[in-house]
């Protein structure tokens, strides 16, 4: 593997950092750039991802003809990471949870007139998306504990069940929907296209969290008796597992990158208040345990990097890189941790303040830990493959598993 970008990804990377730098940090001191969520503005949102999109900065994980960058995987990574310097950066990019996500499995598997009604919107920023597939009696991480049923009536599906923490459906009109057609095991889901104009479903309520929260919130949502055409189906009927495991890798996957960005800027955060700072005769950035804490925190965040390089580098040799993934997602959301923890730490009361940015990054980065399939079950994926492929689990090369 080679971690060297080539000169064109480099000059992209060094763009990306000059617009975070010059336009995205500068709003984050401003509390009239924040909504009622702890949020950029969307009328602020709109001007900045016109800038972006100007600049060529745009939807970069979508391919050119659609108006995106047409990047790897692996050339998402160092650009990702760049976004998320700022807590504003990747919703200003198109590259957010859970739109992008979206985008990519859509891009995937929707067929070409799906693509135009469904996805295109999407990557020009003219609609929001979510994703609808976790339920409050069932799926979480485990997709089989689904009971939000779709019958088939004809060419018509009616939809009946509930679903919750659904990110950012307060606001968004185009939806996955994620609902059981069989009670095969494997075969027993299938994902739907549904516009929020649609009747039959309504949003309960837009569940309270600690947050900060992305655009439209974590909503509960029921269906009761949605009616979704055939033609709206994703993949075939009892795909949708295999939907679900295509977009959750890439997905968890980006999450990382975006997440060794917001741990690299507390830290540029930390170590920019410790090399001022005195306290009892030496500047903290001086000090033995100190230096111990940002040391720890710095070899972490590489760790993430690596692992999420190596995943991006076996998505884009082909392989699903399910292990890669889980172990990335694992590291990544603990490094992030651990560092906004580190920099809260050494800033002290102004941590704890909203007069830096650091005390978003810590309600944020809790998050990390739980969203996409909690560090436990992860571990869980790691170890039962362990036990099923032996001594090739370490193999060199692109992994079995992968």
């Amino acid at each position: 593997m080679d971690f060297s970008l080539s000169p064109e990804v480099e000059a992209l990377r060094l763009r990306i950092r000059g617009f975070v730098d010059q336009r995205l940090i500068p709003l984050e001191a401003d509390r009239a750039s924040y909504d009622e969520h702890d949020n950029i503005q969307p009328p602020l949102l709109q001007a900045v991802r016109a800038e972006a999109k100007a600049a060529g900065l745009w939807a970069l994980q979508m391919p050119k003809h659609r108006g995106g960058g047409g990047l790897k995987v692996a050339e998402m990574a160092p650009c990702y990471e760049e976004m998320n310097r700022s807590i504003f950066g990747p919703v200003v990019f198109n590259s957010a949870a859970p739109d992008d996500g979206n985008m990519i499995v859509l891009e995937k598997v929707a067929t070409e007139v799906q693509k135009t009604r469904w996805l295109q919107p999407i990557v020009d920023g003219a609609v929001q998306s979510s994703f609808a597939m976790t339920e409050p009696d069932g799926c979480g991480s485990d997709p089989s504990l689904t009971y939000t049923k779709a019958e088939r009536r004809g060419d018509t599906w009616v939809i009946t069940g509930r679903k919750h923490y659904i990110t950012g459906a307060g606001n968004a009109k185009h939806f996955i929907l994620i609902a059981r057609t069989s009670d095969d095991e494997r075969k027993g889901l299938t994902a739907f296209l549904f516009h929020a104009d649609q009747p039959g479903w309504r949003v309960v309520r837009r569940i309270p969290i600690m947050g900060p929260e992305e655009h439209g919130g974590h909503c509960e949502l029921a269906f009761e008796g949605l009616e979704i055409p055939d033609e709206n189906r994703l993949m075939g009927i009892g795909d949708g597992l295999k939907l679900t495991q295509i977009r959750l890798g890439t997905a968890r996957l980006t999450h990382c990158m975006r997440w060794t960005g917001l741990a690299k800027r507390s830290l540029e955060i930390a170590m920019e208040y410790a090399s001022r700072r005195e306290s009892f005769g030496t500047r903290l950035i001086e000090k033995e345990s100190v230096q111990g804490l940002l040391g720890q925190a710095a070899m972490e965040i590489e760790m993430s990097r690596l692992l999420t390089m190596k995943a991006a580098w076996v998505i884009d040799q082909g392989g699903f890189a399910r292990n890669e993934v889980s172990m990335a997602k694992i590291v990544a959301s603990e490094a992030l941790h651990k560092a906004v923890d580190t920099a809260l730490q050494l800033l002290g009361a102004r941590g704890y303040s909203k007069d830096t940015v650091v005390e978003w990054m810590y309600r944020y980065a809790r998050q990390a830990r739980l969203v996409d399939g909690a560090s436990e079950v992860h571990r869980m994926v790691i170890a039962n493959a362990l036990r099923r492929e032996g001594a090739e689990f370490f193999a060199w090369g692109k992994p079995a598993h992968g």
